[in-house]
């Protein structure tokens, strides 16, 4: 199963959450778009209403551990409940390579 669509299933049985977007980030590591390494989510549920920034991290990165040891590298979480952001509102970019590879940061 490729890791998105793994990532996908445990955030929606997780959440059961009202928008979902996840972007795949690996293409602005230095790594093929479909080594699935990099991620960007941004998720609204109503699991999030009454969580700090903290605590809805938390849960997320539970929810999703065994991605985590392996193969996510990096995840972005962007979460939200109900109410807090527009729902046309476009997903924050990912972050761009940090270049500690020796990469040129992009």
């Amino acid at each position: 199963m490729q890791t998105q669509q793994r990532l996908t299933e445990l955030l929606t049985d997780g959440f059961a959450p009202t928008r979902l977007d996840i972007a795949n980030d690996s293409h602005k590591h230095g790594n093929a778009p479909d080594t699935g390494s990099h991620f960007s989510v941004l998720m609204v549920s109503e699991r999030f209403a009454g969580l700090n920034r903290v605590k809805r991290h938390q849960v997320a990165y539970a929810c999703v551990a065994e991605l985590l040891r392996n193969p996510i590298h990096a995840l972005a979480l962007h979460l939200y409940a109900p109410g807090e952001i527009d729902a046309q509102a476009p997903a924050p970019e990912g972050p761009a390579c940090g270049g500690g590879d020796g990469r040129v940061a992009t």
